[in-house]
């Protein structure tokens, strides 16, 4: 999946089209959420396909951990939250966006 089939398109007073900013939400400690250590470079679509069958929801996994800044990439030894509440952090995404 391209990283901008989601983004919105949005036109500039002078008739530019730019892509507008996308807002995420904040992921709270939840009930469901599991945790796992890495035991090798692993990276975040890599882990968003395998918990949540999609490799565009990395980002939940990143802004739950603080990571992505500029990189998809985990180092190994790392404890990782796995946030579980998908259908949550969706509706608040899709609220911040609508």
């Amino acid at each position: 999946m391209n990283r901008y089939s989601v983004a919105q398109i949005d036109t500039r007073f002078d008739g530019k089209r730019v892509y507008k900013s996308v807002l995420y939400p904040s992921i709270a400690v939840d009930n469901s959420d599991f945790y796992i250590v890495t035991n090798e470079v692993m990276y975040l679509d890599f882990l968003a396909n395998k918990y949540y069958n999609d490799t565009s929801l990395w980002w939940i996994i990143a802004l739950a951990n603080n990571l992505g800044k500029g990189r998809l990439s985990v180092p190994a030894g790392i404890q990782l939250r796995i946030p579980g509440n998908i259908s949550k952090i969706m509706s608040d995404y899709n609220l911040l966006n609508s």
